[in-house]
């Protein structure tokens, strides 16, 4: 198939068109490059463009006979989305519904859509499955759980089947080294305390010490992005064979605090890392952790990298790369 990837040159996205191309796919890359790379890219796969222009999308639809979309371009900033959030809503909502439109102007069937566990709010419970109440506490995680509903909207009304995924918190660098995470700036976790080790940072700031959790640091369920690629392609070619939009959280099933993270990256890397304390952040739930069963039952995905160590070894192997 051919598959348009939007946000391809992004950290996920990247990954995925990598993916996709082991596996025989053909793949289009539309990206606006405002915070993804063109190095990764081929440039014969990259068309630079906006999805707030729907003449541009036309284009792309009409000259590369796409099969399906993979959406992996959003603005992804809890606190950004609180300053600013017309450009969430703007971003998140108005473009992806130009994308939407564009597709069922050109008879493409289907999505995979990147949403977030964000739509959630404050865990009610944890593990948190799919049944767990979507009460999102800021507009990122509104502006996504809007379009869940319009893509819901999208199938009974045009047919547009989708299959939607809930990540938790994608970590982690192609086992190869070719491909990794980077945003400017930087506010993930595992690569915060990495630069620390690689000596481009002083520290990293642990924000509260206090949450009801055996350390008192935050808990977080790490997923390895090429697993995560691996549930996009298993999820395509559910898509591919008739099968029915659904909406799947993606995680490890299994949470590690900020301490953790820390002490497995001194493990990994065989450096200090220093550490320093501050105040909690608003909205920073004590407890993050997926219920992924649905995803493994109905699609067939289990996590190959599973392991924390794992995911920082692949991440710092990365980190060692660029700062050779």
């Amino acid at each position: 198939m051919r598959i348009l990837v939007v946000g391809g040159a992004g950290y996920i996205g990247s990954h995925m068109v990598k993916r996709l191309l082991q596996s025989g796919h053909q793949v289009v890359v539309f990206d606006n490059l405002s915070t993804g790379f063109r190095d990764p890219l081929v440039n014969e796969w990259l068309i630079e463009g906006e999805l707030a222009d729907p003449v541009a999308l036309d284009r792309v639809f009409t000259a590369k006979q796409i099969d399906a979309v993979m959406h992996f371009a959003s603005s992804n900033l809890v606190s950004e989305s609180v300053s600013n959030p017309a450009l969430y809503y703007r971003n998140n909502v108005v473009n992806t519904l130009n994308l939407l439109d564009a597709m069922v102007r050109h008879g493409v069937g289907y999505i995979i859509f990147s949403s977030t566990a964000s739509i959630f709010g404050e865990p009610v419970y944890v593990p948190i499955d799919e049944k767990h109440p979507a009460q999102p506490i800021n507009p990122y995680g509104r502006s996504k759980l809007m379009i869940e509903q319009v893509l819901g909207d999208f199938d009974r009304a045009y047919g547009l089947r989708s299959v939607v995924f809930r990540y938790f918190n994608a970590a982690g660098a192609d086992p190869d080294g070719t491909l990794g995470e980077r945003h400017e700036p930087e506010t993930h976790l595992i690569p915060l305390v990495l630069q620390v080790a690689s000596g481009k940072r002083r520290e990293i700031t642990v924000y509260g010490t206090d949450y009801d959790t055996p350390d008192g640091t935050c808990i977080r369920d790490y997923i390895h992005v090429t697993d995560l690629c691996d549930a996009h392609l298993l999820a395509l070619h559910q898509l591919a064979a008739g099968g029915d939009s659904v909406s799947y959280n993606l995680g490890n099933g299994g949470g590690f605090s900020v301490q953790q993270v820390v002490e497995t990256a001194r493990q990994v890397t065989g450096r200090d890392i220093a550490v320093g304390y501050g105040p909690r952040r608003p909205g920073d739930p004590a407890c993050l952790v997926a219920d992924a069963r649905l995803a493994q039952a109905e699609l067939g995905w289990q996590p190959r990298y599973a392991d924390l160590a794992t995911i920082i070894a692949h991440a710092w192997q990365w980190e060692l790369q660029r700062t050779s």
